[in-house]
């Protein structure tokens, strides 16, 4: 499949694609007779588990590192549980601290009730 449709499947652009591509990111990608890159579903596959990486916040520098990992073998397994561990733990601190903004927010939000009530009292 070409770009457009990869892109279509994996929810990145193509230019994000090209740069994913540029940085190493993706294993090489066959090309067609035209000249034009072929996405096969495995890519297609690939790229969808780089947008969600990057959707949780990791940093360029982490997923090159994990995908050089993936990329190099089986026998780097345990470094990548390594670097998803350590990304879940960076998820957890971001979502408690989500929590806590909510809980502010409904807070404020009662107070201003409060007082709204009050003044059409």
């Amino acid at each position: 499949m070409r770009i457009a449709e990869a892109a279509a499947l994996c929810g990145l652009s193509p230019d994000t694609i090209r740069y994913y591509e540029k940085s190493d990111m993706l294993p090489p990608i066959a090309r067609g007779p035209d000249g034009y890159r072929r996405y096969s579903q495995e890519n297609v596959n690939w790229l969808t588990i780089l947008y969600w990486l990057r959707q949780t916040g990791m940093s360029m520098k982490v997923m090159q590192r994990y995908a050089i990992l993936v990329h190099a073998g089986d026998h780097t397994v345990t470094e990548r549980i390594d670097i998803l561990m350590q990304h879940g733990t960076v998820l957890k601190n971001k979502r408690e601290d989500l929590d806590r903004c909510e809980e502010l927010l409904a807070r404020k939000l009662n107070a201003y009730s409060a007082i709204e009530s009050k003044t059409k009292s």
